[in-house]
């Protein structure tokens, strides 16, 4: 057996996302798919499509794993159009193609509904709403590097789902504000029990404190008890991540998505007459706990706009993405809208000293 140098494997991949340029490729086998992008001046996504009537995508997915981790490795995001997959159980047949092992939506923010065995509605929020870009489970110790999207029935207007790569996000941001989170991390704060938001029961699809605090002790999360169900939790991560097969550097986080200022003015406005920033049901802070300015959570907002692609669902859609390398969100719509997800390949970050939650300095 060969030594395996994984810096070796970096330095390849790394050099590869550098270098490589779209292009339209016809395989071998019978040239059964053809691989393009939807724009030659966009690399997100790559498209996958049938050379011909009645490819089976399960089948092809099978015989060609490597070559799919490769692309979702150089691109971020694999869009498979054109195969006539039709419901539930065509999804769930392309997801066990991949051999990739599915995980339970844990430490739920969002509301959604588990169809079957790890296969879910994407979130259910109100059609007039948007879902800001974000990693999927970013706030977690361990979380998938891979999620799915399939389009059962496309929105009659919007509903697309925008994806950015988070290295291209990264590289954006001011030195100096990456500096600062790659020096603190940041902290989510939750808080559970005020008729706003999950239970804490529904989020960590627990039913005793007992489990709940034995979770939070392996999952890395500082909690307290505020009477009755009332609980809040403080869970301190990376902003920064280094891709596990690149070696390259993400902005892999919530900080934007769940920072107060990120609300609606009203909706903001209501929150804090009622709350103070860390009673809110979500907020985002540095990791000493002290607060994110506003200034810079909207320059992180136009890192991710700067970075942005959107392109309007088809029935039977997949779309593939790498959850490190690529956030994703949601566009408002308005008619009927059915996209399914799954999420899997769990990855633990690399165990790093805890920080601690000086809470009587930051104010909590």
């Amino acid at each position: 057996m060969k030594n395996f140098d994984a810096n070796a494997v970096k330095q390849n991949w790394s050099a590869r996302l550098k270098t490589v340029e779209p292009r339209e490729i016809n395989l071998s086998q019978g040239e059964l798919v053809k691989l393009s992008h939807l724009r030659p001046d966009e690399r997100l996504p790559r498209l996958v499509q049938p050379t011909l009537d009645g490819v089976e995508l399960p089948v092809w997915v099978r015989g060609h794993r490597e070559l799919i981790e490769e692309m979702l490795h150089q691109e971020g995001a694999l869009l498979f159009r054109g195969f006539n997959l039709k419901g539930l159980d065509d999804f769930q047949e392309f997801i066990a193609a991949t051999g990739v092992e599915l995980m339970q939506y844990m430490e739920s923010a969002t509301p959604r509904r588990e169809l079957k065995d790890k296969i879910y509605t994407s979130t259910e929020f109100p059609a007039d709403q948007i879902i800001a870009l974000h990693n999927e489970l970013s706030t977690l110790n361990t979380f998938p590097l891979k999620v799915w999207f399939f389009c059962v029935q496309p929105a009659a207007r919007g509903g697309a789902t925008p994806i950015a790569n988070v290295h291209k996000v990264f590289q954006r941001i001011q030195p100096e504000i990456r500096e600062k989170f790659m020096e603190k991390g940041w902290m989510l704060i939750r808080n559970f029990g005020s008729g706003f938001g999950p239970t804490w029961q529904n989020s960590f699809h627990l039913s005793e404190r007992e489990e709940a605090e034995d979770y939070f002790r392996r999952a890395g999360i500082e909690y307290e008890w505020l009477g009755g169900e009332q609980l809040r939790t403080f869970q301190v991560r990376s902003a920064v991540e280094t891709h596990p097969q690149l070696g390259v550097q993400l902005w892999f986080n919530h900080v934007a998505f769940w920072h107060i200022s990120s609300l609606e003015p009203e909706l903001r406005a209501l929150f804090l007459k009622e709350f103070e920033e860390h009673e809110l049901p979500y907020n985002t802070f540095y990791g000493d706990g002290s607060r994110i300015e506003d200034s810079v959570v909207e320059e992180l907002r136009e890192a991710y706009r700067q970075e942005t692609v959107a392109f309007p669902w088809e029935t039977g859609d997949v779309l593939m993405l790498d959850n490190m390398l690529v956030a994703h969100g949601r566009e408002s719509y308005s008619g009927e809208r059915k996209i399914l997800a799954a999420m899997g390949e769990a990855y633990t970050r690399p165990r790093r000293e805890a920080v601690r939650v000086d809470r009587m300095s930051a104010g909590f």
